[in-house]
């Protein structure tokens, strides 16, 4: 491979799914992979996964301190989520490092096109902003984050999609406190997944270096789009939506075609 597209390339896909995430939220990072595989040129589906997902936990952390000096994140509800999804994650990760690069890809596919159905729902933001942990609610917390943690693990993404909807249903907390309180677990799940990779040697660390970087840049890109599209921010996001199924096909073709 070519150093300066790999890197360069890798440094756009970075502000290309920061960009997304920034402007829609969950389900941007399932892009990453796809992007490090078919674009950088990565050629094998566990490094690509290994990167992604530490880049994936670097920009969550990021994106966490911001939503906490806001006083969004619901910290005992988000810790009581995320303890057990961390053991869940790096279970998942084992599992997915002795799968064949081509049927985990085809799983991944599967999860990429669940991703982009569930965004084509419209965003709902009721619930209660000033919930507290219980006992009752933290045994529905602990069981959804085992299993959440386990696929975020498994698939290599954050898992945002998945967690924001699980920490709604077993709180009741708003759609505001959810998301920001469910980058708590995607900087745990992403930090354990890459961990695990990077255990057995399959992170590429210059191209997560390059995907950061570029990161940096679509976030502040997309804190600057933001205001422009918001009165056509749910058609924008079913667009997006959109392109993850066709990208889902597209990865679940390859994966079947290298079998």
């Amino acid at each position: 491979m070519d150093p300066v597209w790999t890197y360069g390339a890798a440094a756009l896909s970075g502000a290309l799914v920061a960009l997304l995430l920034t402007l829609f939220g969950g389900g941007g990072s399932v892009l990453a992979t796809p992007l490090l595989l078919y674009v950088v040129g990565l050629r094998d589906a566990h490094m690509a996964i290994g990167a992604s997902a530490a880049a994936v936990a670097v920009n969550a952390a990021a994106g966490l301190a911001a939503q906490a000096r806001a006083g969004r994140v619901k910290w005992p509800c988000a810790l009581t989520f995320g303890a057990p999804g961390l053991v869940g994650a790096l279970l998942g990760a084992q599992i997915a490092k002795t799968l064949p690069a081509q049927h985990l890809l085809a799983w991944f596919a599967v999860a990429m096109a669940a991703v982009g159905l569930s965004m084509l729902r419209a965003p709902r933001s009721p619930g209660d902003p000033d919930v507290r942990i219980d006992p009752a609610k933290a045994m529905k917390l602990a069981p959804i984050g085992l299993l959440t943690g386990l696929a975020a693990g498994f698939f290599g993404i954050g898992g945002g999609f998945l967690i924001a909807p699980g920490l709604m249903a077993a709180t009741g907390m708003t759609l505001a406190n959810a998301a920001a309180s469910s980058l708590v677990s995607v900087t745990l799940f992403g930090a354990a997944t890459s961990a695990s990779y990077a255990a057995s040697g399959l992170v590429d660390w210059p191209v997560f270096l390059a995907v950061v970087a570029g990161g940096g840049v679509g976030v502040l890109a997309g804190a600057k789009l933001a205001p422009l599209m918001a009165s056509r921010v749910l058609l924008a996001r079913r667009l997006f939506a959109g392109m993850i199924v066709v990208t889902a096909v597209y990865v679940a073709w390859r994966a079947v075609g290298a079998g």
